[in-house]
This record gives structure tokens, sequence and C-alpha cells, in this order.
């Protein structure tokens, strides 16, 4: 008996020992955690993630579920558990409830995916996106205090094993009105970032991809007017692309939608730069053209709480006085050029960057720090969307 528990032991000893590895995502949210900023990667897995059928996030779980990934950056795949400032997740709004709401809701939400059981068959799994979470409730903890959740092993999974991912903006995030919108921005920007400008899907696909509960506008002209519509205009003003769709139909029935994305060029992410920057109580009007003033203030408006701080960008990594060359972009300008190589589709940086000359015109000598580089990624997305990958 004890010559066998020794074979054992030695077998056990033996076997080799298989390292678990982050993919490409959780390498690209590491990176970007470490050079702050509002920028932050979200895994392609995640975002693909069906809803199970009546079942959506709300707005607010949302971005709170945006915040949670922001902030265990490339650490979300790991077994252990993550923490947040309360005061990051809400402003204007004293008590703690509907923070208590949010966390509840993640737990309780389903999520699908396609799967193969253990005889080989096709089959879905079902699972929650957080396992536990606590939050403290002394109140004399307030801004000071704290919550902390745990991924669950599938969503952690998920998130270990996935190669893509969409470079989301924090203020973008934070700033839609419509969960659907949120959805689209994020699908929109995994799109492009895969080189993928267009996303093809019937009703019951669209439905899942944007949590639209199937009693809902069940009427397309519905859910033209009270989705996509509100969803495109949100995401143009916000983002940095734009959407359009198109109605496939069988006779006189919308059989099937066709978004397409498109990145914007320079002088539009400028403007979407700023648009960020700006009070959300006068985002509605300036989107319908109806105010030129900017509103200065970033107090929230009396009697319209805001849920959701939204820091200024702080990127570390950006010199806020850096112009972009006028020579080579290949010599002093690292960071300029690191975009280009990843950004430009394997084109030459410095013809990219010509280009970019010629259509910022005189606007360029006065373009510095975090806009010139939003501007710059949003140019160099743009050209490969047009002309392709070298």
């Amino acid at each position: 008996m004890e010559s066998d528990d020794n074979e054992l032991a030695e077998a056990a000893t033996n076997e080799p020992i298989v390292e678990v590895t982050p993919g490409r995502a959780m390498r690209v949210a590491a990176v970007l955690r470490a050079k702050g900023g509002d920028e932050f990667a979200k895994p392609g897995a995640i975002i693909e993630v069906k809803f199970v059928k009546g079942e959506s996030l709300s707005l607010t779980a949302s971005r709170l579920l945006a915040l949670m990934i922001l902030t265990a950056g490339g650490d979300a795949w790991e077994d252990r558990p993550h923490r947040m400032r309360k005061a990051d997740i809400r402003r204007g709004h004293k008590g703690n409830e509907r923070i208590t709401d949010m966390l509840q809701e993640l737990h309780r939400t389903l999520f699908a995916i396609d799967d193969r059981s253990w005889r080989g068959k096709k089959a879905t799994t079902l699972f929650s996106l957080i396992s536990r979470s606590k939050e403290e409730t002394d109140e004399d903890g307030g801004e000071a205090g704290w919550i902390e959740w745990e991924f669950t092993p599938d969503a952690r999974k998920l998130i270990q094993a996935s190669e893509t991912y969409a470079v989301l903006n924090r203020q973008a995030v934070l700033g839609f009105r419509s969960n659907y919108a949120l959805k689209l921005y994020e699908l929109g920007a995994l799109r492009l970032h895969r080189r993928q400008a267009t996303w093809r899907g019937d009703m019951a696909a669209l439905r899942a991809a944007l949590g639209i509960p199937p009693e809902v506008y069940t009427d397309f002209a519905q859910l033209r007017r009270k989705v996509l519509e509100k969803a495109k205009a949100e995401i143009d003003q916000l983002a940095h692309f734009r959407v359009e769709w198109r109605e496939i139909r069988q006779g006189r029935t919308v059989a099937e939608i066709e978004f397409r994305f498109e990145p914007k060029g320079a002088p539009e992410v400028i403007e979407t730069v700023d648009e960020l920057d700006r009070h959300s109580s006068g985002r509605t009007p300036r989107r319908a053209g109806k105010v030129d003033t900017v509103v200065g203030s970033t107090e929230a408006a009396p009697g319209r709480p805001e849920t959701f701080s939204v820091p200024k960008a702080t990127s570390r990594s950006i010199d806020v006085d850096v112009a972009f060359p006028t020579g080579s972009i290949r010599f002093g300008a690292e960071e300029l050029y690191a975009v280009g190589r990843s950004q430009g589709g394997g084109w030459d940086v410095d013809l990219i960057a010509q280009a970019f000359r010629a259509q910022m015109g005189e606007r360029l000598v006065k373009l510095r720090g975090a806009k010139l580089i939003s501007a710059w990624t949003g140019f160099c997305e743009g050209w490969v969307t047009r002309r392709g990958r070298a």
C-alpha cells in the first residue's frame, strides 16, 4: 500500500504544470491602466456575451460593470477580489441604496454563451459575472467607503482567454443616457478594432446583442425611433466613430439589420474630445444644434444628481506640450509613432502622417496632448477602414 502511495505521489510530482497566461485583451488592459488616462480595454468575449432572453442590465449597472473592468485592469482574470471607492461610483447622491441596487442587479442577471456539453454536443452555458461582493455599510464611511467584488470562474475564463478587445473611453461610457447606445458603442469599438466595420443579424440577434426585452418595442417603427435613432445620435456625439444602419427586408417586414461603423476624421475627433469635457446637462441641446455656449461647471445640476463621476483625463504618458512633428514621425515622437504602428494597418507611418498634416492644416499647430493623440488615432483607424491593410 505504501509503495502504491509513493508511486501516486511521484506521478503527481512529474505531471507537467500548465501555466495559464492572460490573452491579448488583458495584456492591453494592463498597459492602458499603467498609462492612466480615460481609455481602458474591455474583452471582446464579455462585450459579445448574450443576455438570457428577457433579461438585460440597466444603464447604471452597465456603467458599474464598465468601472469594475476598468478598475481591475489586467488583473480581471485572476482569482482574487477587486476593490473600488464608492466616491468613484456616485456623485451628488448622498445615499448608498443605488449602489446596493446595482450590485444586486449584477448578481442576479444571467448571461449565456454557446458551448459544448461533456458529450461534445452543442450546449448553452448560463452564468453570472460576479460571484460575491461586499459593500461597506458604516454610516461614517461617507466618501471613504469601498466596495469589493470577485468575478465568477466562468467570467474569469472568458476574460483570460479573450484575444480581442475594444478600447473604450471612460468619459464616453459614463456619458451615455441610453443603455442600448452604450451596448452598440461597445460593439462598434470592438468591430473597428478587429477591422470588421459591420455587424449584421436578425431581430433575435439584435435583441440579444443590445439586451432589448422581447416584449419591448415589438413594432419595428418603435424600435427604430426609441432604440436605433437615439443610439446613433449619442454615439455620433460621444464616440470616436459614427454608426449607420441598413434595414434588410423580406417583403414589408424588416428581417435583418446591418450596422456600419466608420471612424471619425481628425477634426471630428477633436470635437468629440471637447464634448466629453463639457457638462452633460447641455448635451442634448448641443446635439440638436440649439445652443452655442459651453457649460463650464462640473457640478451636478440641482435636482438632477449624477450617479457616476467622470474625472478629467490624466494620462501620465502624454506630454501636454508635445506637438505633431514636421519631419519624420519616427524620431522624437515615440507615443505618436506607436499609435501609427498599432493602428495604421501596416502602412508606412510617415505616409499616414503626411495625409494627417494635409487634412488638419493650420489647426495642427495648436493641437497638443490628449486631443492630439485622439485625433491621430482616429485618423489612423479611418485610414485603414478606407484603404484596408497594407
